[in-house]
Order: structure tokens, then sequence, then C-alpha cells
């Protein structure tokens, strides 16, 4: 009979979902829920929206959940300042093991594929951060934290930031999954296929034709995971493994998480659609204790009820 028992739960969690047990903490955004949320803007002008309804500039509701309100970020549209914003939920702070899973929509302006005038931007996204500064390339890092453009027009369109790399990990760090940082590489082909924009937004904004670049993470939902286990921290997009960090080498601030916007140029873009068109989406926040934190717990109650 134990041997049975020990067997069905074992079963049952490996095949439970990410949301197995408590969350310890979730957002949908669904519900106005600016007032809990810390916004820490860089040295260039920046906008948050929490209560985004993204259906209304043409994007399909994201694949983890129902609706279609999310957070909306944006960084440098006017200034012409190298800058970034990031956004904290406030009172929060995880340790342990824990997942942070998400849907991410990294919009630009067109056409397709190298995009209107400033449409290289980053959506971001990261843990151990004390909430109170900005996250951004060209700030402290307090936190381990990711990063990926849109339109795949930068050198590097897929990055990792920490304090122990400010500026970011270059290739030979061998924290990547990848041999190379540029959309170009054949390892983001099957993953970031090229895209189009949904329907509905280019029959609101015309100069939205074409498709995107292979490789490159704009005009389309993915489900991001941040796993921190032990003293590692892994990123994955739509389960692809992107990067893995060792903590040991690096000084986090805290522990809540943040997701931000971030322009990798100077100067900003004269498109008059780009308040419009030019942002990271964000929505359907999960964080939830690491899965196998979980079979750990269960299988150690199994053994104290023996």
């Amino acid at each position: 009979m134990r041997s049975s028992c020990f067997a069905c739960v074992v079963g049952l969690l490996l095949a439970a979902s990410p949301v197995f047990g408590t969350s310890l903490y979730s957002q949908d955004f669904e519900v106005d829920s600016t007032a809990s949320w810390t916004v820490n803007n860089g040295p260039s002008d920046a906008a948050a929206n929490f209560f985004f309804d993204y259906s209304t500039v043409g994007i399909p509701a994201a694949p983890g959940g129902t609706g279609t309100r999310g957070m909306k970020l944006q960084a440098n549209l006017n200034n012409g300042v190298f800058g970034g914003m990031s956004a904290s939920p406030i009172g929060q702070s995880f340790t342990g093991n824990y997942t942070v899973e998400f849907d991410w929509w990294e919009n630009w302006n067109g056409p397709f594929p190298g995009g209107g005038n400033g449409s290289t931007n980053m959506g971001t996204y990261g843990i151990g951060t004390a909430g109170a500064t900005t996250q951004w390339p060209g700030g402290v890092q307090d936190s381990v934290w990711f990063a990926g453009t849109g339109d795949g027009g930068s050198a590097q369109d897929w990055r990792a930031y920490s304090s122990a790399a400010a500026t970011g990990y270059l290739v030979a760090s061998g924290v990547y999954a990848f041999p190379s940082q540029n959309n170009t590489n054949a390892y983001f082909a099957t993953t970031f296929p090229a895209r189009t924009a949904p329907a509905a937004q280019l029959a609101l904004y015309a100069q939205q034709t074409g498709s995107t670049a292979v490789g490159s993470g704009g005009m389309a939902w993915h489900h991001v995971v941040i796993a921190k286990v032990g003293t590692t921290a892994t990123w994955k997009i739509d389960n692809l493994l992107m990067a893995t960090i060792d903590l040991t080498t690096v000084t986090l601030g805290g522990g809540d998480i943040f997701f931000g916007h971030s322009d990798v140029n100077v100067g900003s873009s004269t498109d008059p659609l780009r308040a419009d068109l030019l942002f990271t989406l964000i929505d359907n926040v999960l964080v939830t204790p690491e899965p196998g934190s979980l079979l750990v717990l269960a299988l150690g109650l199994l053994l104290r009820r023996r």
C-alpha cells in the first residue's frame, strides 16, 4: 500500500501544472493594479500602464490567461537619452526555490523586417532585486535579469545581466545556451520563426506590413520562465533554454521581481506612432514554488508517515 501511495503521489506531482500548491504571487492585470507596483525610471522619459487593453492595438489575448489587459512598458519615447525603466510589485520578496513565469509580447513599429525609425528596443525582466532602483543596461544592477529585442536590430538581440555583468554577459562568459547573441543564429530559428503583425493591428496601422526577421522575439506571445533553484537561475522562452547563471557569482539586492523596457540607442524614435506601437507587454505573471521543491516536500511527508 505504501509503495502504491508513493507511486501515485510521485506521478501526480510530476504531471502537475506549475500552479500545483499555493502560488506565491499572481497578477493577470484584469483589475487595475497600478497602486501595487513601484515604477523606477532611468535618465530618460518612461511610461507604464498596468491596466492596458492591448486589444485596442490589435493584439490577441495572451495564451496564459483570459482577457486582454496587461502591463505596457515604454522608455525613451521623446527625450533622446539612452535609458530604461523597470517596475516591481510592492511588498514582494521571494526566497528558496521558485519559478517566475509570464506571457511576453514585444511590439514595435514597422514596416518589417527592418522596422521603422528607432524600432530597436528591449523587453526586460529579472529576479533578486530590492525593487527600489532602475534595472537597465546603464544603471546599477542589483538583480539577475534578461532581455530580448523585438526587431532583431542589435548585434546582441538576446542578453543577460547581473552585478557581475553590468553591461551584459558576452558569449565568452559561458552563461548562454547559444553560440551567438544575434537573432541570425540558427539556435533561435525554430522557436522564433518569421511573423506578421496580427491582422487586427495591420488594419489599424497600415505601416505594420511585411514579416519579422527569423530569430527575433517581436510580434508574438512567448511563455517566459525564470527558475531559481539552489544557487542557479535559468531562463527559458517557449521551453528553449536561453541562459544559466551561477548565483554565487552575483550580488542580489533583495527578493523581488521586475519587468521593464529599455532603448538600446541614444536617440528616440521619431515615428509619429511610436507611443502606440513601441512597447513591452507583460501578462499573466505567476510565481510558484519550484516544482522539484514540491516533490521533495511530498516525499518527505510520505517518509514521515512511514
